[in-house]
């Protein structure tokens, strides 16, 4: 049988096959997103979910010129390779290939940039208002929000936008009933009932919004699909297309545990067998680190409360859940009321662990502002995914957590240099701090397999000495520090350099900082954040402070978003690598 696939470059060409074609198309899009996504990696299960919402869509709709949005972009594999990216596949999250997210600089058919979720409604209400006021009445505006990330507060601010708009916009909502995690909260449920019948067309909360609401349909039958997409192109107004699938749909063991098939990670194409890695002698995850010390310690401490926003697996916020399911709890794509909630909780006297991705925390920042800090709650906030994160690239790099935490009065940062020390800080948290605390730690793999010590209470505020030396003093701070004390090893003048270990950005230890000042003729400081306005910025601020005329080098990530790739090359793009640290030690 010919191959269709290899046949369509744009939806231009996949607008003249036959509706009766485009079976056999979504079962070739199936196995070349899993062949490719088997060896490279990736994300699986959402894409395999959407293929033929994907191909239905553009077969409609007159794309690029009516803008498609998704959300989150991770569903968008089919989108990328129907829209000329196929050739281009392989090179999905790699250093200088294709994002893995819909991305506006790399196609006229990415409408608009989706890493982070339930942004997707008010885009395309923006776009479709746009077009309204510029005579654009015929061009059609399609969110197609899925994954959960329909129970954002966002999603339902633009909802509430929309419905009193005349935009001419179509939400299609991706329901899958699972975002990373299964999806949880009182809509889930309300969907369900919807699925099942349970809630009548008078009843239904998106008609009362003023949206025309169609569906449930399956999003899996083309017939379907197809009919009631070509019904909704023409009408005016604010539209509402409820569509079944499921997510990891045409692979037997994604459809099984999708959540594990979510980004499994190099898997057999054929039987669907993730490729096992031997992790008995290798270092813990730091958020495994962090998710087994917290269980330890809500075992010992009744107060202990943990809240993340939809990501109990990605955090290993999950065993805690499974040890205390009544004191661990996941409130959805929801990072604002997440970090309020735990202002609330704390205000009652409970320890509260909120355990948010660094990036996501952005989501939050007036929340972090106004309703911790500024009341002096001792929240503690778990920054997991600091620094670099690898082929996940701009949208997700948790580099900017230094910079936009350390304005925040009231609130203590703190980067542990290894699994050790994110221990006992987890372990200090608890004993009572009189500020909020922000720990941040990076995705993946410590140095350490010899990291589940007795617990032992850090001292707030002091920096640790690594290493004496006489005329060059690297300040580092968190886990990069690995890199440093690598680098420094293979250096031959080893006693020109000190290296000292600032785990609180915030307070700084001025006394070591005098003494370091005082005692050295350079200074160096490493992070794996940004320069501008991160733990290197405060060193030179304290130096211009106290009238010191040091040189001062800053090291970290520089002023530009930085794009996907592994941590390693990424490390070294940004020259924080042990072999670009070793070669800038050198010329000093």
């Amino acid at each position: 049988m010919q191959s269709l696939l290899n046949t369509i470059h744009t939806p231009t060409d996949l607008r003249k096959l036959t509706p009766e074609q485009l079976p056999q198309l979504a079962a070739e899009l199936r196995a070349f997103i899993i062949d490719v996504v088997s060896i490279k990696g990736g994300h699986l299960g959402a894409s395999l979910g959407v293929v033929e919402l994907t191909i239905a869509l553009h077969y409609v709709f007159d794309t690029p010129d009516d803008q498609l949005v998704w959300d989150v972009g991770h569903q968008a594999y089919g989108h990328k390779i129907l829209t000329g990216r196929k050739d281009a596949f392989e090179t999905n999250r790699e250093l200088g290939g294709i994002s893995g997210f819909p991305k506006r600089t790399e196609s006229e058919y990415d409408a608009f940039g989706t890493g982070h979720s339930s942004t997707s409604i008010s885009a395309a209400l923006g776009m479709a208002i746009a077009s309204q006021i510029k005579g654009e009445t015929s061009k059609n505006h399609i969110a197609v929000i899925g994954d959960a990330s329909i129970a954002s507060g966002m999603a339902f601010e633009g909802l509430n936008h929309a419905g009193v708009t005349a935009a001419n916009l179509l939400v299609v909502l991706n329901d899958n009933a699972i975002g990373i995690d299964p999806s949880v909260g009182a809509l889930k449920h309300y969907l369900t009932q919807v699925k099942a019948g349970k809630n009548p067309r008078q009843n239904n909360m998106i008609s009362s919004l003023n949206f025309d609401y169609t569906g449930p349909i399956d999003g899996h039958d083309f017939a379907v699909l197809i009919k009631e997409l070509k019904k909704l192109k023409d009408k005016p107004g604010p539209k509402f297309l409820h569509v079944t699938t499921t997510k990891g749909k045409g692979l037997k063991q994604a459809e099984e545990d999708q959540v594990k098939y979510h980004a499994p990670g190099k898997f057999d194409k054929l039987t669907g067998e993730v490729l096992a890695i031997a992790e008995s002698h290798l270092p813990p995850k730091y958020q495994d680190v962090f998710g087994l010390t917290l269980t330890e310690l809500a075992a010992q401490n009744p107060k202990i409360i943990g809240i993340t926003p939809a990501m109990p697996s990605g955090s290993s916020m999950k065993f805690m859940m499974d040890a205390f399911p009544e004191r661990a709890i996941d409130v959805g794509i929801a990072e604002q009321h997440a970090v309020t909630l735990a202002a609330g909780m704390a205000t009652q006297g409970m320890v509260v662990y909120c355990n948010i991705y660094s990036t996501f925390l952005q989501r939050a920042y007036d929340q972090v502002i106004h309703d911790v800090a500024l009341q002096n709650l001792p929240v503690i906030f778990c920054l997991d995914r600091a620094g670099l994160v690898g082929e996940d690239g701009a949208t997700h790099h948790g580099v900017f957590d230094i910079a936009y935490l350390n304005c925040i009065p009231s609130l203590i940062i703190f980067a542990p240099l290894n699994e050790t020390e994110l221990r006992n800080i987890l372990y200090t948290a608890q004993l009572g701090l009189p500020h909020p605390i922000a720990i941040r730690y990076p995705r993946g793999r410590g140095e350490s397999t010899n990291w589940q010590q007795p617990f032992k209470a850090i001292e707030i505020g002091k920096a640790l000495p690594l290493l004496h030396g006489t005329d060059v003093a690297i300040l580092s701070t968190g886990t990069i520090g690995n890199n440093v004390t690598k680098a420094l090893a293979e250096m031959s003048e080893k006693e020109k350099f000190s290296h000292w270990h600032f785990g609180f950005i915030k307070p700084l230890d001025n006394e070591a900082l005098h003494n370091i000042f005082k005692t050295h003729k350079k200074i160096a400081t490493i992070e794996d954040g940004t320069v501008t306005g991160g733990f290197g910025s405060t060193i030179l601020a304290f130096a211009a402070e106290h009238g010191y005329t040091l040189e001062i080098k800053t090291l970290g990530i520089p002023d530009n978003f930085i794009e996907h790739g592994t941590v390693a090359e990424l490390q070294h793009l940004c020259g924080i690598d042990v072999k670009t640290l070793r070669d800038i030690f050198s010329g000093y």
